[in-house]
């Protein structure tokens, strides 16, 4: 799709066509939606769309989880009037933190760390990041939230990939996507293109 175009009827996730399929192999996420950020409409329509199941929620702020989670979150964030905060790979701040190891999707052993001075005992914070495949980045980031005391809101990204992990966070949290059901088998088997 070309990143001028608009379509006529914009359905939910019609900007999804946006994104790239992997072309340099295994080490590499199955998908790249960062293309569809450089699409003005696109990048507004994703946003709604993690945004409408929390319209009257109170968010205090919006948390991005490194390193694609900053630019959604970013937006999330200034859609919503409210602060940023970055939850980091581990060794990028340089003030007090708290760490979290976890898994991420490609199996490989990591460490995410956010800042303590920036979450207070019961700041509702939504979380966002791009993609949720098998739940453990995003469980590493609601770890952090709540050992500071803070309230995760809310969980929004582009796709929850039917997973144990992408379960075991929506039957817990609230969660916002923006891959249509008809679509979600698809995304499930990471297979690009649709009808």
């Amino acid at each position: 799709m070309d990143l001028c175009h608009v379509p006529a009827t914009r359905e939910k996730g019609w900007y999804l066509a946006l994104m790239a399929p992997n072309v340099k192999g295994p080490n590499y996420a199955w998908l790249d939606p960062s293309r569809l950020y450089c699409h003005p409409q696109g990048l507004q329509d994703c946003v709604a769309d993690l945004l409408q199941p929390f319209q009257g929620d109170a968010i205090d702020m919006v948390a991005g989880i490194d390193a694609m989670g900053f630019i959604l979150g970013a937006a999330v964030a200034a859609v919503l009037r409210k602060g940023f905060l970055a939850i980091r790979k581990a060794g990028h701040l340089c003030v007090q933190t708290l760490a979290q190891p976890y898994t991420d999707y490609s199996g490989r052993e990591k460490v995410m760390e956010v800042r303590t001075d920036a979450i207070s005992p019961g700041l509702r914070i939504l979380l966002v990041d791009q993609w949720i495949e098998t739940g453990g980045t995003m469980r590493a980031a609601i770890q952090l939230v709540e050992q500071l005391g803070g309230v995760v809101a809310g969980v929004a990204t582009i796709c929850i990939e039917d997973s144990e992990g992408g379960r075991w966070i929506q039957e817990r949290y609230k969660c916002a996507h923006c891959v249509p059901p008809r679509l979600q088998p698809r995304f499930n088997r990471h297979q690009f293109g649709w009808d």
